[in-house]
């Protein structure tokens, strides 16, 4: 099976103990991805919906920033390990069951909407992306990352890190659900979003555990991340 989107409820009792790699993995993405989207936005005081958000790794991070945090992922077994954790840490992040196609937020609800390893899974991007160019304000960014769709893409993300290292559950990802950045950018832009800098993400080393740490590269042949603005609104 391919595209596998229950491994995520199967873990949930796991999610934050770090003891299985493949989602300690999912965890050393955080910092990685930050770094960069870091240098987008001034989280502190924003209305940020993490769109995929699972058991909240990112989510907690973006509260630890000051950004007044929405998650929302449709593995609802996951959302309870979210909700536990952050009652646990005394946060006020609001955690919601539900999909990106049919977000159950008002129009212009958020300054930022965060979608990290999430396009690539969906089952309607047109979809996706019209419900977060709705619920984003007028100058409102889009953050995101997602997998480039080729050979060396299905290689290092299929043949090495889900049957190789296993760094991921086998199934994890359906190489035809992989997204070419031209691709994104012109969707993007058929849901009202303008485009911006895209840059790769991969990599950078290996911590005490062994476990890689990532963070920005220039390659985006993989990995890629980037950012899409909504519009200010014009009189």
């Amino acid at each position: 099976m391919r595209n596998d989107l229950t491994i995520y409820d199967k873990v949930a009792d796991h999610w934050w103990s770090d003891d299985i790699r493949w989602v300690r993995t999912l965890k050393n993405l955080v910092p990685g991805r930050l770094s960069w989207m870091d240098r987008q936005i001034d989280w502190a005081g924003r209305d940020v919906l993490d769109l995929g958000c699972a058991g909240g790794f990112m989510a907690e991070a973006l509260d630890d920033r000051g950004a007044r945090v929405t998650g929302i992922d449709p593995a609802a077994d996951a959302i309870g390990a979210a909700r536990g954790h952050a009652a646990q840490t005394g946060r006020t992040i609001r955690y919601d069951v539900g999909v990106g196609e049919d977000l159950p937020y008002e129009d212009a609800a958020f300054d930022a909407v965060v979608c990290v390893d999430v396009l690539e899974h969906v089952r309607d991007l047109p979809l996706v992306l019209s419900q977060v160019a709705r619920t984003l304000r007028p100058g409102g960014l889009f953050l995101f990352d997602t997998i480039n769709r080729n050979l060396l893409a299905r290689l290092a993300t299929i043949t090495v890190a889900e049957d190789i290292l296993r760094l991921l559950p086998k199934g994890t990802h359906d190489p035809a659900m992989f997204i070419k950045p031209a691709e994104l950018r012109a969707a993007m832009g058929m849901a009202g979003l303008q485009p911006g800098p895209f840059t790769g993400l991969g990599p950078r080393g290996i911590n005490r555990r062994l476990d890689l740490t990532f963070g920005p590269l220039p390659l985006t042949a993989i990995l890629y991340m980037g950012i899409a603005r909504k519009p200010e609104e014009t009189s």
